[in-house]
């Protein structure tokens, strides 16, 4: 088997109006289920390359009283066929610099968009396996140089578990790639599971005598630090109708 290949691209749209996330996430999602029956890649204008090989697995709203800057959506990519499949036909679009990459039907849309190349690692579930979830708890760690596989190892061994007792849902372990300090990891939540972690949490803290403490979510938070560098944040997502991490399209 082929290891995964993703694409996260993270999109600010400034100045801010709440009307442009969803004006792109609408054009976004419907696009792409048009490349659904495609046979072939396509290099065309206005949307560049189309492919069902490069599927777009989630089209999310970040959750801004999370730590996201306010309006910015989070995209994840799958490439079906790993780096021959569906990486080649993005990076055969840069070929020539065709003047068509220059053409978009978003123009002065976005104002911003920052992508990194994911590698999936041992343990991560395939996409298409990943059942939709109400929320995705999204965490970017800033590791030491070179400890980003040692780091998604512990994650699985030791966090899963962890917060599969409290409804965590694993979606993905991904190596940033290109780069050898920084890791990526996805989890499906409930709304009610999400609260009750952080509840579990304050408790274990000593500052939630309503609510059954667990301590191993500070112990791993410790643990944690065996492999850090720098910044470690957990944010949450929204998934957006019309991608196949989102809820309703649960039943096909």
């Amino acid at each position: 088997m082929r290891r995964g290949i993703h694409l996260l691209e993270e999109v600010d749209f400034r100045p801010m109006n709440s009307r442009r996330p969803l004006e792109y996430l609408t054009w976004l999602t419907r696009y792409k289920r048009e490349d659904e029956t495609r046979t072939a890649p396509e290099l065309t204008s206005g949307m560049s390359i189309r492919s069902r090989d490069i599927d777009l697995a989630g089209a999310f709203y970040a959750v801004g009283i999370t730590g996201h800057p306010q309006f910015k959506v989070v995209t994840l990519w799958e490439c079906h066929g790993g780096w021959d499949g569906g990486w080649r036909q993005m990076m055969d679009i840069y070929r020539g610099v065709d003047q068509r990459l220059f053409l978009s039907d978003i123009d002065d849309l976005r104002h911003s968009a920052f992508s990194r190349p994911l590698g999936a690692v041992a343990g991560s579930p395939p996409l298409t396996q990943v059942p939709p979830a109400e929320f995705y708890l999204f965490e970017s760690a800033r590791v030491r140089p070179g400890a980003a596989l040692d780091y998604l190892a512990a994650v699985r061994a030791e966090r899963a578990p962890l917060l599969a007792e409290h409804g965590h849902r694993l979606a993905g372990l991904y190596e940033v790639l290109f780069t050898d300090n920084e890791a990526v990891t996805l989890w499906g939540v409930s709304l009610d599971d999400h609260l009750a972690t952080q509840r579990a949490r304050d408790a274990a803290l000593g500052l939630d005598d309503e609510a059954t403490a667990d301590p191993r979510l500070l112990a791993w938070g410790r643990r944690a630090r065996d492999f850090l560098d720098g910044p470690w944040r957990e944010t949450l997502l929204a998934p957006f109708p019309g991608s196949r991490l989102a809820p309703e399209r649960a039943s096909g």
